[in-house]
């Protein structure tokens, strides 16, 4: 594979590691109440396993509440059951074709515990990196041996994938410190 080609694939590997993290960021609740929070939770409909956001329209109409419409009304009570099953802790309120679900003030241990969790998500991401990074540079060891670049070319490539990697790892400490600055806000 082309030196070049590997930096790219490298880069594009962390991109994604890095996306997949901010989408789980957003399912953390931050006492604030957000369809991220449960438009992912996995749906037995229709004799198969659904995300929520294909069931059913989610909108906040308060700052607390979320409010869930099935768009088929036979949806509506495994859309609860899911719900119930889920870990975001919260107990739906079936109220006609629609679902409630009010978003409790959080408690100080309640944002102690997600901070930790926010911290084991950046540090899963961090490790993401990092695999990503000896990929490339495995890759890129396998080309010089094979004789398509040279050993200053290599130490080149070598530095160019490690500014990516830092960067990338930059990016996920600076993300981890402002979700984890929103939930221990009151």
């Amino acid at each position: 594979m082309d030196p070049d080609e590997i930096l790219l694939e490298a880069e594009a590997s962390m991109e994604k590691g890095f996306e997949y993290m901010t989408h789980e960021f957003a399912a953390v609740r931050t006492g604030k109440a957000s369809p991220a929070l449960v438009e992912n939770i996995d749906v037995e409909a229709y004799d198969a396993m659904m995300k929520l956001k294909q069931l059913a329209l989610i909108t906040t109409p308060e700052p607390r509440l979320l409010v869930i419409q099935p768009f088929d009304g036979s949806t509506l009570k495994a859309i609860e059951k899911a719900i119930k099953e889920s870990k975001i802790g919260i107990n739906p309120a079936v109220d006609g074709k629609i679902i409630r679900l009010p978003i409790p003030q959080l408690s100080e241990e309640r944002r102690k515990d997600l901070v930790k969790t926010i911290k084991q998500m950046g540090e899963e991401a961090r490790v993401r990196i990092r695999s990503d990074r000896r990929d490339a540079l495995d890759s890129l060891k396998k080309a010089q041996k094979d004789g398509k670049i040279t050993e200053d070319e290599l130490e080149s490539y070598e530095k160019e994938v490690q500014k990516v990697t830092d960067s990338f790892v930059k990016k996920i400490d600076e993300v981890s410190v402002t979700k984890e600055a929103e939930i221990m806000k009151v």
